[in-house]
């Protein structure tokens, strides 16, 4: 085999073929989706802004929306993407005072960030309904 095939054959750059998924690994790729959530949630957020601006009727459909199964789902979706993020940043923060890079603290702020996240997104919506 010629080293034009070899070349040829070989992956560009490493993949999760080669790498057993870490639980650091998920968190980047999970923060790097809640980023992108965020951004289809913000328009969420416009449109019922927008809609609440514009009048009763469009609010009406907005809320109607919002408030059905699938809007709450959203909405919940939402709400953990955002606190999920957070806490990430929260996190690289953390690493960018130079602290929290031996292995033993990866693992630890990355589980609570994926426990954070959920604790308190369970917590914000009891609240919220409480208080609704």
């Amino acid at each position: 085999m010629s080293q034009a095939d070899v070349k040829a054959n070989r992956p560009l750059s490493p993949h999760l073929q080669v790498y057993r998924p870490i639980v650091t690994m998920v968190m980047s790729i999970v923060h790097r989706i809640t980023g992108a959530a965020l951004f289809f949630g913000t328009i969420l957020l416009v449109w019922w802004l927008v809609a609440a601006a514009t009048g009763p009727d469009a609010f009406a459909t907005a809320n109607g929306f919002l408030g059905s199964w699938i809007g709450m789902i959203l909405l919940f979706g939402f709400t953990w993407a955002l606190l999920h993020h957070m806490l990430g940043g929260i996190r690289h923060f953390i690493w960018d005072t130079g602290r929290g890079f031996d292995a033993k603290s990866r693992e630890g702020l990355a589980w609570a960030t994926i426990i954070g996240s959920v604790s308190l997104t369970v917590l914000l919506w009891i609240v919220g309904l409480i208080v609704i």
